[in-house]
Formats: structure tokens, C-alpha cells, sequence
């Protein structure tokens, strides 16, 4: 289980809604805190990718459950 700071549940919310939600979580946290985002948008995890390498945020972890993507991501 990876300990985390602050979860974002962006499931049901298309493309820009589930980037749009995670960058207003990380504006709220300190530098090394972990935001788990959950999202059903089969998209976000290329949004997050372009993100996270343009921001130097870190991705710790990304799971693929069927419909689901969870993401685990560190704030630089």
C-alpha cells in the first residue's frame, strides 16, 4: 500500500476535468507529498504523462484495473 497525502477521485470526468483536478490538488501540497488520483477517463494517463515529464513532478505508480487508472504521483 503506498501512503499518500491527498486523494482526488476524477472518475466519470473526461478529458481536461481528471489533469484540471490533479493540478489544483498539487497546488495544495508541500514538495515530496503524494496525491493518489483516480480516474475513468482512458486518456489520463497520457494527459498525466505529458504533465508530470513537463512539471518534474514524479509518477510513482500507475495501476490499470479494467475501467480504472489509479495514479500515485509525487509534487516535486
Amino acid at each position: 500500500m503506498i501512503e499518500f497525502n491527498i486523494e482526488v477521485d476524477a472518475s466519470g470526468l473526461q478529458c481536461p476535468l481528471p489533469l484540471l483536478r490533479l493540478k489544483k490538488a498539487l497546488m495544495q501540497m508541500t514538495s515530496g507529498d503524494v496525491v493518489k488520483v483516480t480516474a475513468t477517463d482512458p486518456a489520463a494517463h497520457l494527459d498525466f504523462g505529458v504533465y508530470i515529464d513537463q512539471s518534474g513532478h514524479q509518477m510513482i505508480k500507475l495501476i490499470k484495473q479494467s475501467n480504472t487508472q489509479i495514479f500515485y504521483i509525487k509534487k516535486k
